[in-house]
């Protein structure tokens, strides 16, 4: 096999309000977990629930989208890639960490309370892509990405 994939697709649902922060660039990015939970019953006969989180990162118009539209316990779609760092702790211990680059996203379901938040004056766009979804570094204000550009 001459190629790789690395590919991911989630549907879960947000642990905590999305923790969103500006670089001195002006790129925006999000960063939440999300549940997925696979339930089955093992050879005993008992139903038994296994729970992951996941660590989510988005991007530019994403992390906007996140910022304004993602709230605990929201269930969302989410495409992207693997990526997994390693850095040293104060302690001087190696740590690693999985996490997810989005670069699609859909939220999923209705808003709390059957017709979202009070006095928002706005709905929540159903999908939302990277509009540079191939590249590897998230892209910054630099690249030309502009916000006119999101498709919704």
């Amino acid at each position: 096999m001459a190629g790789s994939v690395n590919k991911v697709i989630l549907i879960g649902n947000l642990g905590a309000d999305p923790e969103v922060r500006y670089l001195e660039s002006g790129s925006a990015v999000a960063k939440f977990n999300i549940a997925t939970t696979e339930s089955y019953t093992n050879k005993s006969g008992e139903r038994v629930e296994n729970t992951e989180w996941h660590r989510i990162e988005l991007w530019e118009g994403l992390a906007k989208v996140a910022e304004k539209y993602l709230k605990k316990g929201n269930q969302v779609y989410i495409e992207g890639r693997i990526r997994t760092d390693n850095w040293t702790d104060k302690e001087g211990q190696q740590r690693y960490g999985t996490t997810i680059r989005a670069n699609s996203m859909t939220l999923l379901g209705s808003a709390p309370g059957g017709g979202g938040e009070a006095g928002s004056g706005a709905s929540a766009p159903r999908a939302a892509q990277s509009p540079r979804q191939q590249d590897a570094v998230p892209p910054t204000m630099a690249s030309g990405n502009d916000d006119d550009d999101l498709p919704f």
